[in-house]
């Protein structure tokens, strides 16, 4: 790969994007703004949700941290790069960290160029995957040299398995096609708007991610007749209509063989109930072991969201996804005597781990779609909580409740 430097380094506030290494579903393409922030291309209504979101779901959301304005900048090669400039307000309350990006910088100067360090005198600069656009294609170079070494392995419906590299395959594949569109439809100077969330995963050495599609109905109200009858037809064909849920994506480390097993969604979507049932036990074991410890904690954080969504009048939260995190890196063994995690109390917020719990967060994201009373779209207002979003925690938490008893 050529690393490409499209902008002065030197430049301020100037942040070159990178793909999100762990990013499973969606359609997308989510950024990695540094090393606690993400972002996504902004869709009004999304943003809007995160600006009145009710304090009861704050917990169970990634925090907004406002906007940015993102275009591409192409160099003398025609490679091109996602460059982020904060807008003045957001610089003020929301600083970048500059020190992990110019190290990976410095690191992949090395590796690439075979060079040493050179000094790097900016604000945060990270490096991204290039691509050359011509006038027949956008020809995408998408091999992207990480700080790690971990690597992700594909499995599909029928068990075949392939090494896709060290970045999600999923999310790779919604970088690319996202960059395709912008090269081959927007002129290159063009400003997006982008979306600023916190990165919920930067805490965890190995996150293992699930991403589950919540509700029997994933349609928004204003999808076209033709969106409506082909998100119908998904539903009806997959565990959404039965469960409620259906799987959109995933990751799991395995540690015997040090890798991340991925699934995507179409293998979600293929399951049968008891294939939810099987994949989301195969989620919860890393190779070796079930990781029992997990099963209570989680059972835990979404029951507290289900009460949460159950105080939630005139919300439907259409398209959403509910995310399941833990990290595959086993937490220390425990001082002799001391209680097992299963026996501790709730844990007070998402991802923390008191008295050695292992670490868990239960994240909401996705609102494109979602509807409420006040919000723009007032033509459908719903009276009382999202009876599908609700139906699918229910049969969530029963299903993880099966697997306990069943150990």
């Amino acid at each position: 790969m050529v690393v490409q430097d499209s902008a002065d380094p030197g430049d301020a506030g100037l942040v070159l994007l990178e793909p999100f290494l762990h990013q499973v579903g969606g359609h997308l393409s989510v950024m990695k703004y540094d090393e606690d922030t993400v972002c996504k291309p902004l869709v009004s209504r999304e943003q809007r949700f995160y600006e009145s979101l009710p304090l009861a779901m704050k917990r169970f959301t990634p925090q907004y941290r406002g906007t940015i304005t993102v275009q591409l900048q192409k160099d003398s090669l025609g490679h091109l790069s996602l460059v982020a400039t904060p807008l003045r307000e957001d610089q003020e309350s929301f600083q970048v960290s500059a020190g992990p990006a110019v190290a990976i910088w410095q690191k992949l100067q090395q590796t690439t160029t075979g060079e040493g360090p050179s000094p790097s005198s900016g604000p945060a600069l990270t490096v991204l995957c290039s691509l050359r656009c011509s006038p027949a294609a956008a020809l995408l170079r998408s091999e992207f040299h990480l700080s790690t070494h971990v690597a992700f392995l594909v499995e599909d419906a029928n068990g075949n398995q392939a090494t896709r590299g060290s970045l999600n395959p999923w999310g790779l594949h919604c970088h690319q096609a996202h960059l395709t569109r912008l090269c081959t439809e927007y002129p290159q100077n063009k400003q997006h708007r982008f979306l600023l969330l916190e990165n919920v995963v930067s805490q965890y050495k190995h996150p293992c991610v699930l991403d589950l599609k919540m509700g029997t109905r994933q349609h928004g109200d204003d999808a076209s007749a033709e969106k409506k009858a082909r998100h119908m037809t998904k539903c009806a064909q997959s565990t959404s209509a039965c469960l409620g849920v259906r799987i959109c994506g995933m990751q799991v480390y395995q540690t015997d063989k040090k890798h991340f097993l991925c699934k995507d969604k179409y293998y979600g979507r293929k399951l049968s109930v008891d294939g939810f049932r099987q994949a989301l036990y195969q989620f919860l074991h890393d190779g070796t072991r079930l990781r029992t410890e997990l099963l209570g904690p989680i059972q835990r954080q979404l029951q507290a969201l289900l009460s949460v969504i159950r105080s939630q009048s005139s919300y439907r939260f259409y398209s959403s996804s509910l995310l399941v995190i833990y990290d595959g890196q086993e937490p220390p063994e425990r001082a002799p005597g001391s209680p097992h995690p299963q026996e501790e109390a709730l844990q007070p917020t998402p991802g923390s781990c008191p008295g050695g719990l292992p670490k868990v967060d239960i994240r909401m994201i996705d609102f494109a779609h979602t509807t409420y009373k006040g919000s723009w779209n007032e033509r459908s207002t719903y009276d009382g909580p999202d009876p599908g979003y609700i139906f699918g925690l229910e049969n969530l938490i029963q299903i993880l409740r099966d697997i306990q008893e069943g150990q």
